[in-house]
């Protein structure tokens, strides 16, 4: 995943290149991390770079189901193209199995019996899945690995 000083040299050459969507997103995604810099009061790290393109990758899906909904043919277009953008600079996502195998390792890990300790094994499983899988997601595949069969 790029850092500050990648996605400002990626600006300059859009910039040179005349890509006019290359470079909106990225401005749009250097101003997203100096909001969230000067929020912090400090430079981010990479979960914290992490979190402000999943960010950006979300208003844009909303943006596109608002867009539908609008019937803007238009602006669907546009923010699908910013999206797979920025989709572009997120870790590679993983497959269900993938998801499902940590998850099993974790809960065997964490001795977890029943739904009772699901915060142990979501507090286990974090870290290992951050930025590769939706939260919601995992909370379900965990909820129901632990659930009484």
């Amino acid at each position: 995943m790029p850092t500050k000083p990648e996605f400002e040299a990626l600006l300059k050459e859009a910039m040179r290149s005349g890509d006019s969507l290359r470079k909106r997103t990225l401005r749009m995604i250097l101003a997203a991390i100096k909001l969230a810099e000067v929020e912090r009061r400090g430079p981010l790290d990479e979960p914290g770079l992490l979190g402000v393109l999943q960010k950006e990758a979300r208003t844009r899906q909303e943006a596109i189901a608002d867009a539908e909904r609008a019937g803007r043919p238009d602006l669907v277009e546009d923010n699908r193209l910013e999206l797979a953008l920025i989709e572009g600079f997120l870790p590679q996502g993983l497959s269900a199995e993938e998801l499902e195998a940590l998850a099993k390792k974790a809960v065997s890990e964490t001795g977890a019996t029943g739904p009772g300790d699901m915060g142990r094994v979501m507090k286990a499983l974090m870290p290992q899945v951050q930025g590769r899988a939706d939260g919601k997601a995992v909370s379900e595949l965990v909820r129901r690995l632990l659930s009484p069969a």
